[in-house]
C-alpha cells in the first residue's frame, strides 16, 4: 500500500517515544520495588507515601508557586508583545520579536548558565524569584506565539467600530479586543503553567537550596526504595499535564470558532 513504509515508521516511533510514559502506571501501581517485569501485585502504597512526603509537598509548593508566577508574567508580556506585533508597525520590529523568540531555539543549558552567571555578577541571591524570571523568559515565546495567532484573528472593524462610538483605546482594548482574545490568554495560561512545571535545567541552576518538582525527582533516583513512589508521582505529573493540555486546547479551538479563523493546528 502507498505509504504504507511511512506509516509503521511513524507507528514505531511514536511507541518508541511514549512506551516509557505508558510504563509509568504499571509500575506504580506494582506493589514489588525492583522496576522490572513480572509484577507481583496491585497496591496504592506508593501513591499514599507519596502524599504523605513532606519534602516532596515542599517541592511541589515551590513549583506550584514557581509555575502560577511565570505563566501569569509570561502571558502579561505575551499579551504586550503580540499586540505590538500584530496591530502595529515600527523601526526594529523583526530583531526584536527574533529577541523575544530566541529563547525556543537556544539550548536550555546555555540560558541557564548565563542567567546564572548575570545574577551572581549582579549580586541577586539564587531562589524561588530567580527561577520564575528564568521560567519567564522561556515560556514568554510560548506565550507569544499564541497569542500572536489570538490576536491576528481579530476582526479590525470591531475595533475602529468601537472608535467611532466613542472608546478610548484603552476601554476599546479591555471591552472589545480583550474579550475576544480571552480563550488564547487562558491558552497560554496553561501552556506556560505547564512548561514551567515540568523545566528541570533552569531550576537546577537558579533555585539554590529551594527544591523543585524536577529537582527533588532527580534527586531521588540515587535511592532504589525511592523509585516506586517516584513512579507514582510521575504517573500524576503526566494525567495533570495530559489535562491542562486539553484545557488549553479546548480553549484554543474556542477562540478560533468565535472569531471565525482557519485553524491552522494546536496542541493536541
Amino acid at each position: 500500500m502507498k505509504g504504507g513504509g511511512l506509516r509503521a515508521y511513524a507507528l514505531i516511533y511514536l511507541l518508541f517515544l511514549y512506551a516509557p510514559i505508558l510504563l509509568l502506571p504499571i509500575f506504580a501501581f506494582n506493589s514489588g520495588t525492583i522496576i522490572a517485569f513480572p509484577l507481583r501485585g496491585f497496591t496504592t502504597e506508593w501513591f499514599a507515601q507519596m502524599w504523605g512526603n513532606a519534602s516532596l509537598r515542599r517541592a511541589l509548593t515551590n513549583s506550584l508557586t514557581i509555575a502560577v508566577s511565570a505563566s501569569i508574567l509570561a502571558t502579561c508580556l505575551g499579551v504586550f508583545a503580540a499586540r505590538a506585533s500584530t496591530r502595529f508597525t515600527f523601526p526594529g520590529k523583526g530583531p526584536i520579536m527574533g529577541l523575544i523568540m530566541l529563547p525556543l531555539v537556544l539550548p536550555e543549558i546555555i540560558v541557564s548558565i548565563s542567567l546564572l552567571v548575570v545574577l551572581l555578577s549582579l549580586g541577586v541571591q539564587l531562589s524561588i524569584l530567580t527561577v520564575i524570571l528564568g521560567h519567564t523568559l522561556i515560556c514568554m515565546p510560548y506565550a507569544t506565539v499564541i497569542l500572536s495567532t489570538a490576536f491576528n484573528s481579530l476582526d479590525r472593524s470591531l475595533e475602529e467600530a468601537a472608535y467611532d462610538l466613542g472608546e478610548t483605546r484603552i476601554s476599546a482594548f479591555r471591552l472589545v479586543i480583550l474579550p475576544l482574545v480571552m480563550p488564547g490568554i487562558i491558552s497560554s495560561l496553561l501552556m506556560s503553567f505547564t512548561i514551567s512545571l515540568d523545566e528541570f535545567i533552569i531550576a537546577f541552576f537558579l533555585a539554590g537550596n529551594e527544591p523543585t518538582l524536577p529537582t527533588y525527582i532527580f534527586s531521588q533516583l540515587r535511592f532504589p526504595k525511592q523509585i516506586p513512589m517516584i513512579m507514582a508521582l510521575g504517573t500524576v505529573l503526566v494525567l495533570m499535564s495530559i489535562l491542562l493540555l486539553t484545557i488549553a486546547e479546548y480553549f484554543r479551538r474556542r477562540g478560533i470558532a468565535k472569531t471565525g479563523a482557519k485553524d491552522t493546528g494546536g496542541f493536541l
